[in-house]
């Protein structure tokens, strides 16, 4: 049981974080623009989900999207009665929100010289953006990203609370069973630090490869 909870859960992660990513680079762009009718609805956005919490996004799309679709009549409904992809909008809505404000930053703090150097080699703001501003803004902001990737897996575990099998509902399955709380969620703990870990180990890796330029040289 712990085994397919460990799988469900990667899973949610996982893709919810692909997909946020996806979402958060051209929020970010848009985030970015001068036009306040075009960043404005952005800021209202990741305003909205990096400001209340998780669980409550949860079950406002778990259990509110009923009051506004029939969940039997038409085919998004269906969609929404199913626990696991809810769970996944609410999970890939958060990360994106905070992804792009991450994103954002990093881009807004690229170095005025790098872009100059772009200018003066006759680069579009197109090619400009595509090859020197976003590849720059993903290095600067991996360290934060990993966060977020962590916070991510973390917040992963109220999953539960909807009836979805992770990690943590699991564990309150063997807890409501057998009666053992230290042995349950001691083990679920566990397996989200075996997580964490492997998460960090690979972000090291990553930034020691694409930030070895800002190390200072011995």
């Amino acid at each position: 049981m712990y085994f397919d909870g460990l799988v469900m859960t990667v899973q949610l992660v996982f893709i919810s974080l692909v997909i946020g990513l996806c979402m958060a680079v051209p929020l970010a762009v848009l985030r970015l623009s001068k036009n306040r009718w075009v960043a404005w609805p952005v800021w209202l956005y990741t305003y909205f989900f990096r400001g209340t919490p998780l669980l409550v996004q949860l079950f406002l799309i778990y259990y509110g999207m009923g009051q506004f679709i029939d969940l039997n009549a038409s085919s998004i409904g269906a969609f929404f009665k199913d626990a696991y992809y809810c769970a996944l909008v609410a999970f890939t809505l958060n990360t994106a929100a905070y992804t792009t404000e991450i994103i954002r930053g990093a881009m807004k703090e690229t170095p005025r010289g790098e872009i100059e150097a772009a200018k003066a080699y006759g680069m579009s703001y197109f090619q400009t953006f595509y090859r020197i501003i976003l590849p720059s803004a993903f290095r600067r902001a991996l360290p934060a990203y990993s966060n977020e990737v962590v916070f991510m897996l973390h917040g992963s575990a109220i999953a539960g609370v909807v009836t979805i099998m992770d990690i943590t509902g699991v564990a309150r399955v063997i807890y409501s069973r057998f009666y053992t709380p230290f042995e349950a969620f001691i083990f679920a703990g566990l397996l989200y630090m075996m997580l964490t870990f492997l998460i960090i180990g690979v972000f090291k890796q990553l930034e020691h490869r694409w930030l070895a330029h800002l190390r200072p040289r011995s």
